[in-house]
This record gives C-alpha cells, structure tokens and sequence, in this order.
C-alpha cells in the first residue's frame, strides 16, 4: 500500500509538471503566432486553466516533499507530546477541510458537466474538464493528508517532517552561532 501510495503523489507531481510545460507551450505557441501573423484561439484560457491544474495536481506532492507553508517555528518549539497533540490537530483539521473543498469541488464539476457550462472564449471549452483537476488535485492531497495523519497517529513522523526541508533558517543560524562559540 506504501509504495502505490507513493507512486500515486509521484504521478500527482509529475502530471502537474506536465501541466506546466503545457503552459509554456501554450505561451510559446502565441510568441510565435504573433511573430508569424496569426492568433492562437484562446491560449490564455488553455493556459489559465493548465496553471489550476499544475497548482492542483502538485498539491499532494508538494505535501509530501514538506513544500506547502507551515508554522514549523511553534511546533518545533513544542515538547515531544505537545508537538504529536498539535500535529495531529492540525492534520485532521487540513484533512476535513481538504475533504470539504474536495467534496463541493467535485458537486460543483458535477452541476457544471449537467448544465453545460462553457467558457465564455473564442473556443468555448466545457467548464468541467478543466474543473476535474481541480477536484482530482484536492481529492489527492486529502488522501496525502489522511495518509500522514494515519501515519503520525500510529507513532511515525510525518512525510514532510522527513522530507529534510523544515529546518529553519533561524535553527541554521543558531547552529552556526552554536558552532562558532565553541
């Protein structure tokens, strides 16, 4: 279950790396087309829509590899069972609350799929195709979050607590001040 887990926020990351080159591409594309004199119909919604979904689909990846903004300076702060206590709060905090976006993400994907909402471009593009990888970005971080909150529940560390980047500028320093004192 651990590596198809793992593979799964690889596949995220990548996919919303795919979505980035996808957004170049598409700027290119107009570069070139007003270099040679024609227009690209609609390249600035294709792009906006694969700009939401490169955010999206590297949520869970970017969880995982402790990328996403935390309050490291108070929970590193905290004494050994206080720190486990305020983890697992706010992981099952950001787990409901992924959840609840994934939930009205995907009812609201839904209805637009029903009612055949289109953009409003040169190309009207059907609104939930690129809606999908908003709900399938946020329906994988929530897995991501469980993930971890399972995994600190049974005693482990949280992934981004391994991942090697929450050390802190101000701990390097103190290190350092540390270092030399000596």
């Amino acid at each position: 279950m651990r590596r198809f887990l793992d593979g799964l926020y690889w596949t995220s990351g990548v996919i919303g790396c795919v979505f980035m080159v996808g957004i170049a591409a598409m700027i290119t594309a107009q570069i070139v087309g007003r270099i040679a004199g024609f227009q690209v119909p609609s390249a600035d919604d294709i792009s906006g829509y694969f700009m939401g979904a490169s955010t999206f689909f590297a949520l869970a990846y970017a969880l995982r590899r402790g990328g996403h903004i935390r309050v490291e300076l108070l929970l590193q702060r905290l004494g050994g069972g206080m720190r486990r206590v305020a983890e697992v709060w706010s992981l099952g905090a950001a787990t409901l609350l992924s959840g609840y976006a994934a939930w009205w993400c995907t009812f609201l994907t839904w209805e637009s799929y029903e009612l055949g909402d289109v953009s409003p471009g040169i190309i009207a593009i059907p609104l939930w195709l690129p809606q999908i990888s908003m709900c399938a970005g946020l329906i994988l971080l929530t897995i991501a979050l469980l993930d971890d909150l399972v995994r600190v529940l049974c005693g482990g560390a949280a992934s981004y607590a391994t991942a090697g980047s929450t050390l802190l500028e101000s701990d390097r320093l103190g290190d350092a001040v540390a270092r030399d004192a000596r």
